[in-house]
């Protein structure tokens, strides 16, 4: 990246140089985060509609591909209602805040060999220590917004954000003791060889587990408890319009993106071809792999919209049950497993 951006380096100061080409490598990787979720709502609304025989977005521009722009200046105009009561700086702080940890995952997220913005050591280590960071957004806007239908929609959004956090960091260490690294980019070298040395297949129950929780850490369908069931209201962001609300979703739908370039790199092999190890090598080779990476995320986003689609909202106490007494007991009991086959070197995977 610097050596193809060194002419436009070459205009700065030396001591600026570093600075700039960070903010450029910022830029190319916000600017079509933003647009992607902007397209996966277009997405979201066609394909729904073509899973219950409804036609979705089609009259701003072609197929209806204007519409995410004619939302965003919609919302834009909208006016910003607050409470008279709410407290006001965190009021405006806590979107702000969720919206932080959706995006700045993406600094250590390796979309190719080489790709990445900070290839740190601790890299996975840092992912779930910015996730955890949104429970704090959501508790703050239930309780600034001085709304009692605000604040139960934040206790209970993050009552099972916190379950299926635990679910999620139980499903990593599966992935930490296979590939003995903390490094995304190494967790994704670690499965080179073919698509039956990726991660999904030793650790089938730790990706199932990893996903769901995925989901429900997104506030996604069938796990959306944030809308209550009696009051019927937007939980903890009941409050919030204009571009207040704006910042929740765009939050909502980055975290979708996160989730699936997370669950490709740690059990899907990343940038890896899923030709690789076989005849069609050598045909497939041509392929870059961040067109891999796309692919793989588009697939899981797909099964984002797919479960939305399909399944009723899950009760309270039925989301609750299932992180705590069905997804972290499997956790757990596979990372025993695994640390049988690793303990006798069960290959290919922990060889």
């Amino acid at each position: 990246m610097a050596e193809f951006l060194s002419p436009l380096l070459n205009l700065f100061p030396e001591g600026l140089r570093a600075l700039v080409l960070i903010l450029i490598q910022i830029m190319l990787v916000v600017m079509p985060l933003v647009i992607a979720v902007a397209y996966t709502t277009y997405f979201e609304r066609k394909i729904i509609g073509y899973m219950q025989v409804r036609i979705g977005p089609n009259r701003v521009g072609p197929l209806g591909l204007f519409q995410p722009f004619a939302d965003v200046f919609k919302l834009m105009f909208k006016e910003i209602i607050i409470p008279s009561a709410a407290s006001k700086f965190i009021f405006f702080t806590a979107p702000v805040i969720i919206l932080f940890a959706a995006l700045v995952a993406w600094a250590v997220v390796p979309f190719d060999d080489g790709w990445v913005i900070a290839d740190v050591n601790a890299g996975l280590l840092y992912v779930l220590a910015v996730g955890a960071a949104g429970v704090y957004g959501v508790i703050l806007a239930g309780w600034a917004s001085n709304s009692k239908y605000a604040l139960l929609g934040g206790l209970r959004s993050a009552a099972h954000k916190i379950a299926y956090e635990l679910a999620m960091g139980f499903a990593l260490v599966g992935v930490l003791m296979a590939s003995q690294s903390l490094n995304l980019q190494d967790i994704v070298r670690a499965q080179t060889g073919s698509i039956l040395h990726w991660y999904w297949l030793p650790l089938l129950p730790m990706f199932v587990v990893y996903f769901i929780s995925g989901v429900a850490e997104t506030n996604r369908a069938p796990f959306d408890i944030a809308e209550g069931e009696s009051e019927i209201v937007a939980g903890f962001h009941v409050e919030y319009s204009g571009m207040g609300f704006v910042l929740f979703m765009l939050a909502e739908y980055a975290s979708m993106i996160l989730i699936s370039a997370l669950t490709a790199i740690m059990f899907l092999g990343g940038w890896l071809s899923p030709f690789q190890g076989t005849f069609l090598e050598g045909a497939f080779a041509w392929i870059p792999g961040i067109f891999w990476m796309f692919a793989k995320i588009a697939a899981l986003l797909f099964l984002f919209i797919w479960f939305r689609a399909t399944f009723p909202r899950y009760r309270y106490d039925q989301i609750m049950r299932l992180g705590w007494k069905v997804l972290i007991p499997v956790t757990l009991v596979w990372i025993v497993v695994e640390g049988v086959a690793v303990y006798f070197k069960l290959g290919p995977w922990f060889a």
